[in-house]
């Protein structure tokens, strides 16, 4: 079989062979809406230390010279209310602030108030014990699709549910600068948690692990997605551990997931002080500058699932085609306007208009790496997961350690080094994923496969 055939022959299962399976209040598109909201509330949780470390630290603390030559004249806000004090600050420099932030994850989101005051040690070490809670989630979710996506329909349920984590950004940043401009900085923490609580009883309430234990799935829908699968999942009972650890595809999904992470923290935890420290904007106007860029990604989140898997279905484009354009669009884009925005000065408009697009060019890598861990193996799709995203949370826990350690004097000349290493990162990981991504069901991953034509 020649190459350019075998990427066409995972079966896809057109809603048509099954009748209507409408997607209004289906029990999978239900699925994605409360996936969506559990993301929105990881993010939420992951990103307000990002704003409210602004407001913990004492003024220059980060500093070793209060301002150079080359950082921009202050950018007053426009609104003239005045702002709550009475957070207390810590004296943590550039470099405590990195581990910190590098640190961030999701969990006991209370005890973070009592652990800054019992040190930066304790506030590292309760941070990463919340990333064990937070760990599980990507690839929970992902084996949970592996069960609940039809193959024609993944663009669009993976992208609704993961978009949740742009849109938790998106008002997480403003309403922590809110938040921490008003009242006082504790408040983000305690809000936040509280409603990752709430969600919490919604989730065990309404959601089952697959679609033959959900309890208010009609016939017809169940039916259809358990038919589109019934190909491409395993009934092996032990993970085939070699040949996914040999799997070049895998491999390339691992480089691209870690490249991208990369550009995607960096961003995520030092947007605020790039904004402050060199924009110069206050707390209020950093929070909702900084979660614009988020705003657009969650929108091309949407919109990008939407186009893949019409372009799979009603265009015969093949999976692999698909998924390697998206990726491209989503890594090499963001590389280009992320390196322009170190090169236009104080240009406020241009800054702010350059990082936007960076970051929502990256929400075509949803429907392309993200989603192709469930293209090369459904049955083991949490496993790749776990595997890829072990390798991505790297960039997590390193790149804002070395973005601060390169930023000391918050220069521009040294945020374009930030840029310029990010953009490196992130164009070698798309060109290795267009050269090594597959778009088929391994042969590993399913047993007694019966090889099928799109």
């Amino acid at each position: 079989m020649e190459p350019e055939e075998r990427e066409d022959r995972t079966p896809l299962l057109k809603e048509s062979q099954l009748g209507a399976v409408p997607a209004c209040c289906s029990a999978r598109y239900n699925l994605a809406l409360l996936a969506f909201f559990g993301f929105f509330l990881l993010y939420a949780l992951r990103v307000n230390l990002s704003v409210a470390l602004v407001d913990m630290v004492e003024p220059n603390a980060s500093l070793a010279k209060n301002t150079t030559s080359n950082v921009c004249p202050e950018h007053s806000s426009t609104i003239n209310v005045p702002r709550n004090t009475t957070g207390k600050k810590y004296s943590w420099d550039a470099d405590t602030q990195g581990w910190i932030l590098g640190s961030f994850f999701y969990g006991y989101i209370i005890t973070q108030i009592p652990a800054a005051d019992l040190g930066v040690g304790y506030l590292i070490a309760v941070r990463a014990l919340e990333g064990l809670g937070e760990g599980v989630t990507f690839p929970a979710m992902h084996s949970m699709w592996s069960s609940w996506a039809p193959p024609l329909e993944r663009s669009k349920l993976l992208s609704i549910s993961y978009a949740g984590a742009q849109l938790g950004t998106v008002v997480s940043l403003p309403l922590s600068g809110l938040i921490c401009y008003y009242m006082n900085w504790v408040y983000v923490f305690y809000i936040f948690g509280a409603l990752g609580v709430l969600w919490f009883f919604f989730w065990m309430w309404l959601v089952s692990d697959k679609p033959e234990t959900h309890k208010s799935i009609s016939c017809t829908e169940r039916e259809y997605i358990l038919s589109s699968l019934k190909d491409q999942l395993s009934t092996q009972k032990s993970v085939p551990w070699r040949p996914i650890l040999a799997s070049l595809p895998l491999w390339a999904i691992v480089v691209a997931h870690f490249s991208y992470n990369w550009t995607f923290y960096t961003l995520l935890t030092l947007l605020p002080t790039y904004m402050k420290e060199i924009l110069r904007f206050d707390a209020e106007e950093n929070g909702f500058l900084s979660a614009l860029p988020y705003f657009g990604c969650w929108l091309c989140i949407i919109l990008s699932g939407q186009v893949a898997d019409h372009l799979r279905e009603k265009q015969s484009f093949s999976t692999v085609y698909v998924r390697k354009c998206f990726t491209l669009i989503g890594m090499i884009g963001p590389a280009v306007f992320l390196v322009a925005a170190g090169f236009i000065g104080c240009n406020y408009e241009l800054a702010v208009a350059f990082v936007t697009i960076s970051t929502t060019l990256g929400g075509f890598c949803t429907s392309g790496y993200s989603i192709n861990h469930l293209d090369i193996a459904p049955s083991y799709a949490g496993i790749l997961l776990g595997i890829t995203n072990s390798f991505a949370t790297i960039p997590g826990m390193v790149g804002p350690v070395i973005a601060k350690s390169l930023t000391h004097n918050n220069t521009v000349g040294e945020w374009q080094t930030v840029f310029y290493i990010a953009a490196s990162i992130n164009l070698f990981g798309a060109i290795f994923f267009a050269l090594f991504a597959s778009g088929e069901v391994q042969d590993w991953a399913v047993s007694g496969y019966h090889f099928h034509r799109n």
